[in-house]
């Protein structure tokens, strides 16, 4: 219980922070099994490895901003991540990028629709460089894609 709200942890993740929660290097660990559970780390769950752990919350926090691969917004139902790598840069990447927010509706400093049906990141590579550009919903990827494609595979996750 943190600040009046539990926190509700899987057996199945209490059980991998049991065995790692004293182990050198546990707090990457940690958080990755968290996000692979919860799809983010929440303020809450932070606090939770943060007591569980010793960890200062603020040394969590260091290291959830460090590596890009840490979520702290929850993610849309759909995750749609627009390579921005260098071969899908130089074939109009950031277009793509762009488009799909456009279409989504976010503006700056939103990554997920107000229904919470999608969410959008840039990734700087998806190992896809040979069907440039490159997008992927929910790990399925689209490639050689043109800014006009973007609509037609939103609408069809958007059931």
């Amino acid at each position: 219980m943190i600040d009046g709200v539990r926190v509700c942890f899987s057996d199945e993740l209490n059980s991998f922070i049991d065995e790692w929660e004293k182990k050198p290097g546990n707090l990457i660990m940690i958080l990755h099994k968290v996000q692979e559970e919860q799809g983010y780390i929440s303020e809450y769950a932070a606090r939770e490895v943060s007591r569980r752990t010793g960890v200062p919350l603020a040394k969590i926090y260091g290291v959830i901003s460090f590596y890009h691969f840490f979520k702290t917004v929850k993610p849309g139902k759909n995750r749609i991540s627009v390579c921005l790598g260098t071969a899908c840069y130089l074939k109009d990447g950031q277009d793509l990028y762009d488009e799909t927010r456009s279409i989504l509706g976010l503006k700056d400093g939103e990554t997920t629709t107000a229904d919470g049906k999608f969410s959008v990141e840039s990734v700087r590579c998806v190992g896809c460089c040979g069907l440039a550009p490159v997008i992927t919903v929910n790990g399925a990827v689209y490639g050689k894609l043109k800014r006009a494609d973007i609509r037609g595979i939103i609408n069809q996750f958007a059931q």
